[in-house]
């Protein structure tokens, strides 16, 4: 595909837009195919536009654009129905899930698996249930692997040795799981680590665990600026990510 061709029909959904110039948005959206793109959404803060009322997080959208450059021109977006959009605590989870995304992924770097998890990702927050912990876990694990900074959980780093489910770890982002606790890094049970390498959240030790090793190796991941959405769940209510 050249880099000018025009692109038609493709899923997608608004991660976040920010105004520009008097009348346009720059949309970030994520599309199946396409990954991360930035699209110019022309005159979509006019009253009158059609893309005024599309150009929203949680929306599913078929997005056709244009453009040579890394900053693509909109040309059309229709609403493809079919996806509730989150409320209430979900909703708030689903601004931290586009925020990974925006810190995360590089701009036209194809995640067709991790599309699609996104977009069951949302059906489960849009659902009335209490395991939001579990399913921003589940979703943090799965983008660190599908972005290539899967972490293995259940061998030792450098020994390859079986994690072992009563002993104790520290968990090193560049390295893996060691046994020697003294050593820097995150502090994590074996049974934990299982846990992690089998995808399994029910234990609450397990979740409270994977909660800190998750954040540890997120911000190993992106460096010293902090995730405003998580700061802003710490804020606003007593349930953070």
């Amino acid at each position: 595909m050249s880099t000018d061709a025009r692109i038609n029909n493709e899923p997608g959904f608004v991660l976040h837009t920010y105004p520009f110039k008097e009348t346009s948005v720059v949309a970030e959206v994520f599309t199946r195919a396409h990954g991360r793109v930035a699209l110019i959404a022309r005159g979509a803060r006019r009253p009158t536009s059609s893309l005024r009322g599309l150009m929203q997080p949680f929306t599913p959208l078929l997005l056709s654009w244009f453009g040579k450059h890394d900053l693509k021109t909109l040309h059309a977006a229709e609403w493809q129905g079919g996806l509730v959009a989150p409320q209430g605590r979900g909703l708030m989870c689903g601004f931290y899930l586009n925020e990974l995304l925006l810190r995360m992924l590089a701009r036209g770097d194809p995640h067709e698996t991790l599309y699609e998890r996104y977009v069951e990702t949302l059906a489960l927050l849009a659902a009335e249930r209490d395991d939001f912990e579990r399913i921003l876990r589940r979703f943090e694990k799965n983008l660190l692997a599908d972005i290539g900074y899967g972490a293995t959980f259940d061998v030792e780093a450098g020994s390859h040795a079986p994690i072992e489910a009563h002993l104790r770890y520290v968990f090193q982002p560049e390295r893996g799981a060691v046994r020697e606790t003294s050593q820097p890094g995150c502090p994590v049970s074996g049974r934990t680590l299982l846990d992690l390498a089998a995808d399994r959240f029910d234990d609450p030790v397990t979740l409270a665990e994977a909660k800190a090793l998750m954040r540890s190796l997120i911000n190993h991941t992106l460096g010293a600026k902090p995730l405003y959405t998580r700061q802003l769940l710490r804020e606003l209510t007593d349930f953070s990510t």
